[in-house]
């Protein structure tokens, strides 16, 4: 299946800690191609004052399961690897962006206190059933086998992006476009399932599959397609649009999506039967029907990604019903 290579962030026992994350103007820089402009447009800092709050629901706040409510705090999820969803703040440990700025609403609406845990893409699973944490904010996907583990809210669209140097002439739409071609991502996700499948119809149509070169966090994926190691990235179509919006050195060459070849949504999971998803749901609603919702997602050029509600998503049946609405 396609030759691939980690590469990047140090892998050790697959983890980033959040303090040895790369530095903010860093990570502007890197991810976004023009960090100085980036850093004047967008707000960096870790005490996020421009960040948007809202008020209480009673109604979503009574939804609020006992487990949860106890501590009378909402334990939250966030990775600091991809600007604009989640990165590291100028203090290079506090997490912010806009997954952060989301369960922030979700928090206000049910009356909790937000903490946010910061954790890597590959150690969510553990934490969310150990019970470490009550849910995710990290661009998860929506997908079957994952609804056999969990519950979910959902509460964003779901796009991945092709990334490639400014000026270059690829155009991504399917497996052919990359053939041959050097291909970053970050390891078992979404989009590494996706290059893993078109590498497989390439080499069963007799074309050369796509070399895959392994990080764990966009900022080395960028640095190494700017200087020309890779031809291309593939990660949240929200992080290239960023990027590119901000003055970037890359530009988004192809869209698909996260659940190519079919359409899905990003969700925050909860554990399963744990009653926490239709607060969620009812929090986002909340947000959605006072417009917070909305200017949290433009504070960070993401007003496309929004969605008209939320969905509790369960099962299969509910999971078409909500990806049929969207």
């Amino acid at each position: 299946m396609g030759r691939g290579l980690i590469a990047g962030a140090a892998v050790l026992g697959l983890g980033i800690l959040p303090g040895c994350t790369a530095d903010p103007v860093d990570i502007g820089t890197a991810a976004a191609g023009g960090g100085v402009e980036a850093a004047q447009r967008f707000d960096f800092s870790p005490e996020q004052d421009d960040r948007v709050r809202t008020d209480i629901d009673p109604k979503a706040a009574a939804l609020v399961p006992e487990s949860v409510a106890a501590d009378g705090k909402l334990t939250v999820a966030a990775t600091p690897a991809a600007v604009p969803l989640g990165f590291a703040a100028t203090d290079q440990s506090t997490v912010v962006g806009s997954e952060v700025d989301l369960a922030q609403l979700m928090a206000d609406k049910l009356g909790l206190e937000l903490e946010v845990e910061a954790t890597t893409w590959e150690n969510w699973p553990l934490r969310l059933e150990t019970g470490q944490i009550e849910t995710v904010m990290i661009n998860v996907g929506l997908t079957e086998p994952r609804l056999e583990l969990y519950d979910f809210a959902t509460y964003r669209t779901a796009y991945m992006g092709f990334e490639a140097r400014q000026g270059s002439e690829f155009h991504v739409e399917g497996p052919e476009d990359i053939s041959g071609l050097k291909v970053s991502v970050s390891p078992g996700t979404n989009q590494d399932a996706i290059l893993l499948e078109w590498n497989r119809e390439l080499e069963e149509r007799g074309l050369e599959p796509a070399e895959l070169s392994y990080y764990l966090n966009d900022a080395d994926a960028i640095l190494s397609l700017v200087s020309g190691r890779t031809d291309l990235h593939l990660g949240p179509y929200p992080g290239g649009s960023f990027r590119e919006d901000s003055g970037s050195e890359t530009e988004v060459v192809g869209r698909i999506s996260a659940g190519w070849p079919n359409n899905t949504l990003v969700a925050a999971p909860t554990a399963k039967d744990s009653g926490l998803a239709p607060a969620l749901e009812a929090a986002l609603d909340s947000a959605m029907g006072d417009g917070s919702y909305e200017a949290a997602l433009e504070r960070w050029g993401l007003q496309d990604e929004g969605l008209d509600d939320s969905r509790t998503v369960t099962d299969a049946q509910q999971m078409r019903d909500a990806l049929s609405a969207s």
